[in-house]
């Protein structure tokens, strides 16, 4: 029995999908079982980097989606149209899918999973979060004994490489982002990732699955890396942190309501935690569950290998469920129809860490203190680590405060006199 299939986007990833299926020799017996009907592309003259079967290449990609003779539409066209549209074509009728589109499935995975169900078709996407990382199966089916409490991970491996470049070399962002481009790490608009909305569409779809309910793509606070510079980098190091962009997904229980926090935002991490020593393009996810405890998963969160590896791996499930007459498990499975409360941010508590510029006059760091205390702001640390053009630096952490309480003590301490300016607010994990 031939499962065929139809692959919209012939890119980094889609080319690495094809690769594998067209190469099935020491892999799972199933991949010999795929065949590639039609590829859909823009430009059907554009050079590749693999040889395919005569007449595969397609540039009317609703052809693919309409095709009878297709049973699984793999989307690998990234964007949210025509994804989200094709899709939607494909399920009503009746092909199964495969994705690695995070965005798409953070914000319309509810219709799209809906839709499915009416048309008894899968949805799958494991490629859509973490590249090769297995996290997609491990929180539907590995994890499915523990109550989740918390998914904390790097889950993007541009601002992950860039941060650690910063790191090591002493360089500012601009420059690595401009190596990171060249190396093809990033993007020639490389927003979504150093703006921080690839992490949330991700943490969105880990956090449905975790927490069992939906997620609000919108009700998710982030925050990219573009204000970070190696003077931080340096300062966290010496009060023993790094840098990292992090996804935060935590169930947090007041009296009688349960909310989750969901934010994306660079934080100091401790160097004794393990996400702390996740470097270059990898990506890492920590999940916490009771009676599990700790768990973290690593690899390579993007590239042709792994994410087409990830791909390759959804269809054979498929395949696997159709030859043998079996039910996949859908991620529609394990969320249910509530919408998850998310905690606005100014509630949100964490720890803190903030840089100050002051004029060199006596009592400055007494009068900080003072202000923290009016707003309930407990420090654990008051360091004058500096001068910079005649300014002394001062750096404070903070214990836990929720958000809105610091930057009312901030806005506050920024009309001192004394204080010329507070050059980075950066959370603490």
């Amino acid at each position: 029995m031939t499962i065929k299939i139809g692959l919209l986007g012939l890119g980094v990833v889609g080319t690495g999908a094809a690769k594998i299926i067209l190469d099935p020799s020491g892999r799972n017996s199933l991949v010999k079982d795929i065949s590639i009907v039609k590829i859909g592309v823009k430009s059907a003259n554009k050079p590749r980097q693999i040889d395919l079967p005569p007449n595969v290449i397609e540039t009317d990609l609703e052809n693919i989606v309409n095709n009878p003779d297709i049973d699984i539409v793999v989307e690998l066209l990234g964007g949210l149209e025509p994804a989200r549209t094709l899709i939607l074509k494909a399920i009503a009728n009746k092909k199964h899918i495969v994705t690695a589109n995070k965005a798409v499935m953070a914000l319309y995975g509810d219709e799209i999973y809906k839709k499915a169900c009416i048309a008894g078709v899968y949805v799958l996407l494991e490629a859509a979060v973490g590249g090769g990382i297995p996290i997609v199966k491990a929180l539907k089916q590995s994890l499915s004994a523990n109550r989740i409490e918390s998914i904390v991970g790097i889950v993007n491996g541009t601002t992950n490489y860039i941060l650690t470049k910063m790191a090591s070399e002493g360089t500012d962002f601009e420059k690595v982002l401009m190596e990171a481009q060249k190396l093809g790490y990033a993007e020639a608009d490389p927003s979504a990732d150093i703006d921080g909305l690839d992490a949330a569409d991700k943490i969105t779809i880990l956090a449905s699955l975790g927490f069992g309910m939906q997620i609000n793509r919108h009700d998710i606070y982030y925050e990219g890396i573009r204000g970070i510079n190696s003077i931080d980098i340096k300062y966290a190091k010496q009060l023993g942190f790094v840098i990292k962009l992090l996804a935060i997904a935590k169930k947090v229980t007041n009296n009688t309501s349960e909310k989750l926090q969901l934010t994306v935002h660079p934080t100091l991490v401790p160097e004794e935690h393990p996400l702390a020593h996740v470097d270059g393009v990898y990506n890492a996810v920590l999940v916490e569950g009771d009676p599990l405890g700790e768990v973290m998963f690593l690899g390579q969160g993007a590239g042709s290998g792994p994410t087409a590896s990830a791909v390759v791996s959804d269809i054979v499930n498929i395949v696997d469920a159709l030859k043998n007459n079996r039910t996949v498990s859908s991620s529609l499975d394990y969320i249910n129809s509530d919408l998850y409360k998310i905690t606005p941010i100014e509630s949100v508590k964490t720890r803190f860490y903030v840089r100050f510029l002051s004029k060199d006059l006596p009592g400055v760091i007494g009068h900080l203190g003072t202000i923290f205390g009016e707003y309930s702001v407990s420090l654990k640390s008051v360091v004058q680590i500096g001068l910079q053009k005649k300014l002394a630096e001062i750096v404070i952490i903070t214990y836990h405060v929720d958000e809105g309480s610091l930057r009312a003590a901030l806005d506050k301490i920024s009309t001192l006199d004394a204080i010329d300016s507070i050059p980075s607010i950066l959370r603490v994990l």
